[in-house]
């Protein structure tokens, strides 16, 4: 579908109410004047090449936005999109592989922008035992495949809190990124039957906080499988200076097993 561009000075606009930040602050820290920087955002003025990237450096632009305000400015796009089997990308998928691989024996799994799995580790596959077969055919959706009631939603012992962190971080994104694939993904998940035992979070064994985590640290991931039910935290890495879209958009979830009777399991299950 073909969309007519908007103005240039528009999305600036737009950008910063995103940020929340007023005109006033942006522009002093732009070190340009409030009066120039409003007559960018109403098109009396035209952004120079530089200085659009300088605002959108400041505004934390993803780097597909940056180069959509800059067709629309009527320049050139700067950043690049490579598969991440590309050639010029050959160390930076060696580094997720390594970081993959020697995460073992907890799963690992890298993302895209929409969720999408682009690369795990040996680990991750015996968790999906029994899923539908549709949700782990590529391309794999790893928010459908967690909420999807015939992917892992039935096994995870605490789902309404877990589907509550999910979306609220999915749509922490959107707010972020404005990216309208996340939107409709948001609507579809928050549409999937949710059991009718589940008006309350579930109960876990672990003393839950103030803060809604738990031991005040973490909300893990209670998974029930053959070797019983796995308590599992995350952490997210992504690339520190990325110019290349590909690599902007990419972030890796390693779990981490949240007690020790999960860490023993994961272990075993690897050494067998």
């Amino acid at each position: 579908m073909i969309t007519e561009a908007q103005p240039v000075g528009t999305m600036l606009r737009q950008w910063r109410q995103r940020r929340s930040r007023s005109q006033l602050d942006l522009a002093c820290e732009a070190e340009i004047s409030t009066k120039h920087l409003s007559f960018l955002e109403t098109g009396r003025a035209q952004p120079s090449r530089e200085m659009l990237l300088h605002l959108a450096e400041l505004l934390d632009v993803p780097l597909r936005e940056r180069n959509s305000l800059l067709l629309s400015a009527g320049f050139a796009p700067t950043f690049r999109e490579r598969s991440l089997d590309d050639p010029a990308l050959s160390s930076a998928r060696r580094a997720v592989d390594l970081v993959l691989q020697g995460h073992e024996p907890y799963p690992a799994i890298a993302v895209d922008r929409h969720w999408t799995l682009v690369a795990s580790n040996r680990a991750l596959a015996p968790l999906l035992a029994g899923i539908t077969p549709a949700l782990v055919t590529p391309p794999i959706n790893v928010l459908r495949l967690s909420l999807h009631p015939g992917g892992l939603a039935p096994r995870i012992v605490n789902h309404a809190e877990w589907r509550e962190h999910l979306l609220v971080r999915l749509r922490r994104q959107i707010d972020s990124s404005a990216d309208p694939v996340l939107a409709e993904l948001h609507r579809e998940l928050a549409a999937y039957p949710v059991p009718s035992d589940e008006a309350a979070p579930a109960r876990t064994s672990a003393p839950r906080s103030a803060d809604g985590g738990y031991g005040g640290v973490v909300i893990p991931l209670q998974l029930r499988t053959a070797a019983g039910v796995l308590s599992l935290f995350s952490t997210i890495t992504v690339f520190g200076t990325p110019v290349d879209i590909t690599l902007s958009e990419l972030a890796i979830e390693a779990f981490f097993p949240a007690d020790q009777a999960t860490g023993d399991a994961l272990r075993q299950a690897a050494a067998a």
